[in-house]
């Protein structure tokens, strides 16, 4: 079986990328090959990540838009990461909406890692969402992406209990951290055919 060839798009500081890089580089992911990451931001920690794992990292511009890809740079990024050729493109912290034509190039291969348990606390803000309304078991979701933000279909859920103490920061370490387990887990998976990928 050849490798399957990731590319990682995020937005902020890259722990989420970083465990999957980590993971790549220990042999826990021997099917998987990260062939680059990409961001919107230019001094995200992300691409700094990918960069401290010898991994091509990729600023793309995002556009005029603050909440979506669209447009001539919409095109620039499916054609710089359609050159790469992935099997899965994993978002993992990347804030913009991907729209249709972005989605109709890479159909049935983007997934996305949500800090909740899908359907409670889509969109933004889903730990301060969920720590807000008081909820006792919150966690994360990996789902496929479709058009529907975080409303494809949920592939793997971890739940994190939520103790009378924790504050907002205590609660946001403890899904990340479980965020770390789960989404290097689910990628293993899809790696071995395990989790089938999606029909086109």
């Amino acid at each position: 079986m050849s490798s399957m060839k990731v590319v990682i798009l995020g937005s902020g500081s890259g722990s989420n990328a970083e465990a999957i890089l980590s993971a790549v580089s220990s042999g826990q992911l021997e099917e998987v090959e990260t062939v680059a990451v990409y961001s919107d931001v230019a001094d995200a920690g992300i691409l700094q990540k990918a960069e401290g794992f010898q991994v091509k990292a990729v600023y793309l511009d995002p556009g005029p838009f603050r909440t979506k890809l669209d447009g001539e740079a919409e095109e620039k990024w499916i054609e710089s990461i359609g050159e790469d050729g992935p099997d899965l493109i994993v978002l993992a912290g990347f804030m913009r909406v991907l729209k249709p034509p972005f989605l109709q190039a890479f159909s049935s291969k983007i997934i996305n890692l949500h800090p909740s348990l899908l359907p409670s606390f889509p969109g933004l803000e889903a730990i301060r969402q969920s720590h807000d309304r008081g909820v006792k078991v919150t966690g994360c979701t990996i789902h496929w992406v479709n058009e529907e933000v975080d409303g494809g279909e949920i592939i793997a859920q971890a739940p994190v209990r939520v103790m009378p103490g924790d504050t907002l920061e205590m609660l946001s370490q403890k899904i990340h951290a479980a965020e770390h387990m789960v989404l290097p887990s689910v990628i293993r998976d899809l790696s071995l055919r395990v989790i089938p990928f999606p029909e086109a």
